[in-house]
This record gives C-alpha cells, structure tokens and sequence, in this order.
C-alpha cells in the first residue's frame, strides 16, 4: 500500500511548535503534545548485556512511548538489546544544548527528537545527523513519503516521523445539529463559509476561529491554491497573489461576525480550549493530533464531536489536507551506536507494532498506513479516542489519504523566522488592528527580507 503522499509542494509553514515547543500552536513549534517542560532522566531495567543508548527529548510522553517500544524490541532482538536512558528537557533549552554538542563535537547524545520548526537549522553547513534511509527502506514502501521528505535534504533522510498530522475538520455536531447544520454537507470553503453565517444568525455564536498566533487553517487553504511563502529561487515572498487571496478570503469570514478571533489566537491553546469546550465555537480545522487534545482539555464534548475532510476550494480538487507539526527522531552521527541506534528508532517510530501505538497511546494519526485498515485497531470500542468523537477517525483519514501535501518551505532554513513574523505581527495586524492586508505583507516582507539580507 504505497502512499506516494506529499508531494513536497508548498509550504506548509507551520512550524509545528505549540506542543512541543515554541510559539503556542504555530507551526514551528507545536505539533503534537504539550509535554513536561522541566528537566528528567530516566533509565531502563533491562536484564543481562544491553548497549545504552543515550536519548534526549523535550516530550515527556515519548519517554514511555520509546521505553515500552525498546522493551518490544529487546524481546523481538535478544541478542539486539538496547537499554536506553531518557532525558527530558525544556524545549528550547533541548535544542540549544544539542546545537552546543554537535558544534563542539562534544556532549551529544546517541538519538534525539528534534520539532520541525528546529529542523532546519540542523540541516545548514556540515549535517551532525546520521542519514538513515537505509533504516527507513524495509518501512518505506508504507510510510508517508511526504512525512519523510520534511527531515529530509538532497534525496536522504535524517529523521524518523512522529505522526502524519493530517489537517481535518472537528465539528460539534450537536451545536450545529441544533442551528440546523448538517455538517457533511460541507465540502467547499463556500459551503463552510456559508454554514458560518447560518450558524451565527441561528445561535449568536461563533463558528469557527481567525487564527492569530498560528496558521492551520490558512497553511491548508494557502497549499490547496499552490500558493508558497517562497518563490521558486527559495526567496521571500509573502506578498504573492495567491497569499493575499487567501488573507483577504478570511478577512471576508471574519467581517460576517460568525467567525472571530479566539483567545490564545488558534485552537491548540490553554486558553482556547475553555471556548470549545463551552460551545462558544463550534468547528475547529486542526491536525489529527488535536484529538488527544479534546481527551484531555474538553472533555465535555465527548460523544458530541465528528471528525470530517476539511473543505477544499473546488469539489475534486486533489490537495484535500496538509501534514501539520511534527517532531523528527534524529540519531547522531558522531555516536559510537549509530547504526544500532537507527535500527532500533526506525523499528520504535516506523514499524506497525510502534504505530499501532502512536494511536493507541497518543492519539496521532500514525505515518505507517498499514495500521489504518485495521479495524480491529481502528475501531476499537476500548480506545478512548474511539469513545470520544462520533465518528471513526481513520475513516477520514482513508478518505483524504491520496491527498495529503506537505508545503516546500516547510523545509527552509527561513521558515522559523517567516512564522515567527506570521504568528507575532502579520495576522495580528491583520485580524486585530485592521490593517490593510497587502500593507501589512509588505511590511512583514521587508523585516524579512532585511533579516535575510535579500
């Protein structure tokens, strides 16, 4: 079952971070879950000869996630085993530290996660990364290649996916069941535009929110148009025609009064989730991994919640979703245990026993699509997400499959800076102070342009 997904087109500027990491729900940070922020280590029990490994993260969820999957593997490899010792560090504090240790040659440690939003400024000058496509090859032919493709430089791979990140629509049923929406009507961002103004008029409260401080809803409209951040030279240019049609499309659904501004700025934040939680909006356009997010934040919309396709700009068009957020499972090329290190992560992170529990456990959609099919696994009535929303969730998943893109200057070495700018100042003027969208792009082009000295 080979996905030929992604195909690197555009970018997807999301920075993946939130979650994980910088700036609240902007793509360059935040991705899948929040994770402890404060420091800790922890080792393995294993019995008898075992390599250690060392492994840093800034996801306390990936310590057990890795510990339980290292188990798997020593039983499956005895002769194999691995004992690994985890440590979990505030985010940017992670990063900083492995920049430091890769530069100075010292200090690194055998594997470490690094989130998209980083990625790219390990991927500049001399790459103190292992390329592991010969680890990824017995998984490839059933992972998502565009999963791949954004760890990726010059055709090799240089870090294992966490999950797709699949960008879906989350809709309270209920909430708009009771406006007289039927939310599966809903294939066009007409149509969602139009069920916001219904919905509005019959309940006085909002549909869905203007994002701010990130850009999933905008990185997907703007993917599905082919529109970019960057021109084909690899240069700045947010002030593009198909940017601003997209900008202004939102201004135009905000000046309906049945979408507005959340707090927090987007979804993926503690301050927003009170506001779905509550039913003061009703939809939200989020990556798959926003599921273990309802499980534990809004739990009074359990059993009140479908998960859909996202709307696309005309019926058949075949960008339906984009990979939102991220995290890559690098390993160290300076380790005396690479190659060992790469075989065992690529089994944690790639095999169909480990993504089987990316779902279980966390929740995500996970990069090994073998595991969608599974039915039994799927649609498990035991697995809480299953018990959640109304919907299976894989069934969406299967229905967009052939696609999902990723947008191109996801990868670039600009593209923190770029949703920096995005999700501090650009939409910010935009959506709170009312400045004129192409004013406000070529202001923020020039700070980023005078940034890269262009």
């Amino acid at each position: 079952m080979k996905k030929r997904l992604l195909a690197v087109l555009m970018c997807i500027a999301m920075t993946a971070s939130m979650l994980l990491g910088c700036s609240a729900g902007s793509e360059g940070d935040s991705s899948e879950d929040s994770g402890d922020k404060s420091a800790g280590t922890r080792e393995m029990e294993v019995e008898g000869d075992a390599t250690e490994l060392e492994v840093w993260t800034f996801i306390e969820m990936h310590q057990d996630f890795y510990t339980d999957m290292a188990e798997k593997w020593n039983e499956e490899h005895p002769d194999k085993k691995v004992k690994l010792v985890l440590s979990n560090m505030a985010y940017d504090d992670m990063h900083n530290k492995l920049s430091l240790a890769l530069e100075s040659g010292e200090g690194a440690p055998d594997v470490v996660d690094i989130e998209l939003g980083k990625f790219p400024a390990f991927m500049t000058g001399e790459i103190g990364l292992m390329d592991l496509t010969d680890a990824i090859e017995p998984y490839k032919d059933n992972v998502i290649e565009s999963r791949l493709e954004i760890y990726g430089k010059n055709g090799a791979y240089y870090g294992f996916p966490t999950h797709v990140g699949a960008t879906v629509a989350f809709y309270n049923t209920e909430a708009l069941e009771g406006a007289g929406i039927d939310y599966t009507t809903i294939k066009t961002w007409d149509d969602f535009k139009a069920a916001g103004v219904k919905y509005y008029e019959a309940t006085g409260k909002y549909f869905a929110c203007v994002e701010t401080t990130a850009q999933w809803m905008i990185n997907l409209m703007l993917t599905q148009k082919g529109g970019d951040y960057l021109d084909a030279d690899g240069n700045i240019d947010i002030t593009n025609d198909k940017m601003v049609e997209v900008l202004e499309y939102i201004k135009g659904m905000q000046d309906t009064g049945a979408f507005a501004t959340v707090p927090g700025g987007q979804p993926d934040n503690e301050e927003a989730y009170p506001s779905y939680n509550n039913g003061d909006y009703a939809v939200q356009i989020m990556p798959f991994w926003q599921t273990s997010r309802f499980t534990n934040y809004m739990t009074d919309l359990s059993g009140k919640v479908a998960i859909a396709a996202p709307p696309v700009w005309n019926e058949g068009d075949a960008i339906k979703s984009i990979g939102g957020g991220g995290t890559g499972t690098a390993v160290v090329a300076s380790s005396e245990n690479a190659d060992l290190a790469a075989e065992v992560f690529a089994y944690i992170k790639l095999s169909e026993a480990a993504n089987e529990e990316v779902w279980n456990v966390l929740g995500f959609d996970p990069v090994n699509t073998e595991v969608w099919t599974d039915t039994e696994l799927t649609q498990n009535p035991d697995n809480q997400f299953v018990q959640f929303f109304n919907t299976y969730p894989f069934d969406t998943l299967l229905e967009i499959q052939d696609g999902i893109y990723a947008l191109e200057s996801l990868t670039s070495e600009k593209f923190p800076s770029i949703n920096n700018e995005f999700c501090t100042v650009t939409l910010n003027n935009i959506y709170e102070n009312g400045m004129d969208i192409k004013e406000a792009l070529e202001e923020s082009q020039d700070t980023l342009k005078n940034e890269f000295g262009e």
